[in-house]
């Protein structure tokens, strides 16, 4: 059984900064892309950022120079370091990473329960 477990969210100020940490657990053998996706209310899912097990980013156009994605692949964690946050940041955080469970195994995604973010004075 694999689980996400997110935390970091919370309530700030415009210009302020949050980190959000995602934690992978349980019969893992490898870790793909690992990422954040938002999700704010009346509005689809969006990917905010990603991280390959190489290090390689990807950010939506929104958040590149704000947000930084990072992981510990000893950990199994990816980090969503978040500074200069907007109100239009304000929107539950989703961490998602493509896991293998067995050797030669394909990958499969795999969702946390999400994390508020309200960016509000």
């Amino acid at each position: 059984q694999v689980q996400l477990v997110e935390s970091g969210g919370g309530l700030v100020q415009p210009g302020g900064s949050l980190r959000l940490s995602c934690a992978a657990s349980g019969s893992i053998f490898s870790i793909n892309a690992m990422g954040w996706y938002r999700q704010a209310p009346g509005k689809e899912r969006e990917l905010v950022a990603a991280i390959t097990s190489g290090g390689s980013t990807n950010y939506a156009d929104s958040v590149k120079g704000r947000f930084t994605v990072s992981r510990d692949n000893a950990k199994n964690t990816v980090y969503l370091q978040m500074n200069s946050l907007k109100p239009e940041d304000t929107a539950v955080y989703y961490c998602n990473a493509d896991i293998v469970l067995r050797l030669w195994g394909v990958g499969d995604d795999y969702w946390g329960q999400g994390t508020q973010v309200t960016v509000s004075s």
